[in-house]
């Protein structure tokens, strides 16, 4: 008989919301998304990642409940979940699953269940993070709004959105950072890395994902419903193909496959004008029936004057989740004569390929001379993307 190894790393999972903006009557967790809670999900993305601990923090009297959904999920490592009650704070129902943790246990990973739909590979990128010396690490997404402060109804001011980050869970820290910061703790902070971070220590991102969103009001509840069951359409991988093309004449430096080019010249459009980036829009779009570029990254759209690939990509790959695809890979021919790709081919393509969260591949040619980019008027650029359904 096979002895499940005592695993390093533990993920408390933090379930016990009464979710009373949900207004499902319910404690949050326990609320269905199609045929299963909304910690049932939750446990089967954090057991389809590092083998850990599982320690669940339930509502005060849904106990057992709580631990038929964690075994389930759990399958064969039901062996390693633990359940224990939550208090009437996060702060101190993460406490309880703290005390519960096994002594072998060196990374924790705290996580909001209301984040059901977290994929398995966000808490790979936390723990690997941890374990390679990060003492607080938190997934995070980028900001594409806008951002204003205000005063009541009146605009006061911008934000600079580079600045900023939008949070996650899980957030991973080493076990001895915790539980010091918890002992030392004298307020109530909004999420663990805040704690952490007041007991003066480092915190370090790794890329989120759009999926992990709060599961919070009901319309999150009917979202979250559509990924689960909705709208997976059936049959085989999808095709589809984009292409962009862009005028030299822009302002600042030349932005081209998620890489700033200084001293090139930059590329006119609403955004950055990168015609690879934009190609692979195209093309995924394409593939999955979604509409075009213009649809969603319009002039219509604000938000994304100036912006760069990577809020296009990480944007179109949470489009494709939300319908049913998953990207599979991405292969593109840009066509200019400058700048001269070949020496930084290697770095655009693990950009792109980090952006989208796919295997992104990149080539480049020239036209011996022949139409706009022959004439060095532009940039041309095809892409080809193949899109798989979600199951």
């Amino acid at each position: 008989m096979s002895i499940t190894p005592v695993p390093r790393i533990a993920v408390i999972v933090v379930a016990a919301g009464s979710g009373t903006r949900l207004g499902a009557g319910a404690p949050k967790a326990l609320v269905g998304v199609g045929a299963r809670s909304i910690l049932h999900h939750a446990l089967a993305n954090v057991f389809g990642g590092p083998p850990a601990q599982v320690v669940v923090v339930a509502p005060a009297g849904h106990e057992g409940a709580a631990l038929t959904e964690a075994r389930d999920a759990a399958g064969d490592r039901r062996d390693l979940v633990t359940v224990v009650t939550g208090g009437d704070t996060r702060q101190s129902s993460v406490a309880a699953g703290l005390a519960a943790l096994w002594g072998d246990v060196e990374i924790v990973l705290v996580h909001d269940a209301a984040r059901a739909l977290t994929p398995p590979a966000v808490f790979d990128r936390v723990a690997a993070s941890v374990a390679g010396g990060s003492a607080a690490v938190v997934p995070v997404l980028p900001v594409v709004d806008t951002l204003k402060r205000v005063a009541g109804r009146t605009v006061t001011g911008a934000v600079d959105r580079s600045e900023v980050a939008a949070a996650q869970t899980p957030q991973g820290f080493r076990r001895d950072v915790l539980e010091t910061a918890y002992r030392v703790a004298h307020a109530e902070f909004t999420d663990d890395a805040a704690l952490v971070a007041a007991a003066g220590h480092r915190i370090d991102t790794v890329a989120g994902d759009e999926r992990a969103f709060k599961i919070t009001t009901p319309a999150d509840l009917e979202r979250a419903a559509r990924l689960v069951a909705g709208s997976v359409p059936p049959g085989a991988p999808r095709v589809g193909v984009g292409t962009d093309v862009h005028a030299f004449g822009g302002d600042g430096d030349l932005w081209l496959a998620g890489l700033e080019w200084p001293g090139e010249p930059a590329l006119a459009g609403h955004s950055d004008g990168d015609a690879v980036a934009h190609a692979i829009v195209d093309a995924l779009l394409s593939a999955a029936g979604l509409g075009d570029i213009g649809t969603h990254f319009g002039t219509a759209r604000p938000e994304f004057a100036g912006a760069h690939a990577d809020a296009f990509l990480r944007r179109t790959a949470a489009l494709l989740h939300e319908a049913g695809w998953a990207v599979g890979n991405v292969t593109v021919q840009v066509q200019t004569n400058r700048p001269r790709f070949a020496p930084r081919r290697a770095e655009a393509e693990r950009v792109l390929s980090d952006a989208l969260g796919a295997p992104v591949t990149v080539g480049a040619t020239t036209t011996d001379g022949l139409g706009f980019t022959g004439r060095g008027d532009g940039v041309a650029a095809t892409a080809v993307a193949l899109v798989l359904p979600l199951r």
